[in-house]
């Protein structure tokens, strides 16, 4: 059985930091294409950094670049976003999805989904 399973969300002050993980089982991360996403209360689902299965080159959205970094650990099938220099404006929901075949960080390319975390910066 294919699952996503995300932690380490939380309430953050303006400028802090929070590190994101997503442990993947029934498959192996290494073959597939991988992002965070966020979703905004009211706002669209949006991908925040992704890898590529095509590739494996990595792609940030203009708002994190230079504050986020996505890294994996294959050997514990597992990757991370880590997020510093954090906005009221990076507060959503984070999830991680993966995809045999998607190339690009589009949410509709994607097909298997965890259940998010919720990440509030607020002071």
């Amino acid at each position: 059985q294919v699952q996503l399973v995300e932690s380490g969300g939380g309430l953050v002050q303006p400028g802090g930091s929070l590190r994101l993980s997503c442990a993947a089982s029934g498959f192996t991360l290494d073959y597939y294409a991988i992002g965070w996403f966020r979703q905004a209360p009211g706002k669209e689902r949006e991908g925040v950094s992704c890898i590529s299965s095509i590739d494996g080159s990595t792609w940030y959205a203009d708002s994190v670049k230079g504050r986020f970094t996505f890294s994996r650990a294959n050997a514990k099938n597992t990757v991370y976003l880590q997020m510093n220099s954090l906005k009221p404006e990076d507060t959503a929901v984070y999830y991680c999805a993966a995809d045999p075949l998607a190339g690009t960080c589009w949410p509709y390319e994607y097909d298997y989904w965890g259940q998010g975390t919720q990440v509030t910066v607020s002071s």
